[in-house]
């Protein structure tokens, strides 16, 4: 009878690590795609409401417009830093969370290996022994033909 690989607790535990890794890795990703795209409508936002200021700023705008325009569009470069930092954080943790599971893989790798050679050997041994057994067969057919001549 096959013997069961005696590290396959680990090797189960490992590759439940690895599947949380790669749900936690889409989670990151997809949260680095949200922020990246609240950036770049940002960016839009501003390069459009730059072009309306310029625009209006062209046909004459009063002090009060003028101070209303710039305010705005430095409260918008303000929220686009801010949306950068958060890109990059996001980039940072996506990184960390592509290592983490990388990690995880490597590890269900090597118990996967390893069982691999276990069920290697087993499959040798049962070989070996179903040998032994036809042997030992074959030579008490032979013991016995000799015994009836």
């Amino acid at each position: 009878m096959t013997e069961q690989f005696p590290l396959k607790p680990l090797l189960d535990l490992a590759t439940d690590r690895m599947d949380e890794a790669a749900r936690k890795l889409g989670e990151l990703i997809a949260s680095e795609h949200a922020v990246e795209e609240k950036l770049k409508l940002l960016e839009d936002y501003r390069n459009e409401y730059q072009a309306r200021f310029m625009e209006a700023a062209r046909n004459g705008i009063g002090p009060d417009a003028w101070r209303n325009f710039s305010a705005f569009l430095h409260r918008l470069d303000d929220a686009i830093a801010h949306q950068q930092k958060l890109v990059s954080n996001s980039k940072r943790l996506t990184e960390q969370g592509q290592q983490a599971w990388v990690d995880q893989r490597n590890k269900v790798k090597a118990f996967d290996t390893l069982s691999q050679r276990h069920h290697h050997e087993q499959v040798r041994k049962e070989a070996k022994q179903e040998q032994r057994l036809t042997d030992e067969h074959a030579a008490k057919q032979f013991r016995d033909r000799k015994e009836d001549d």
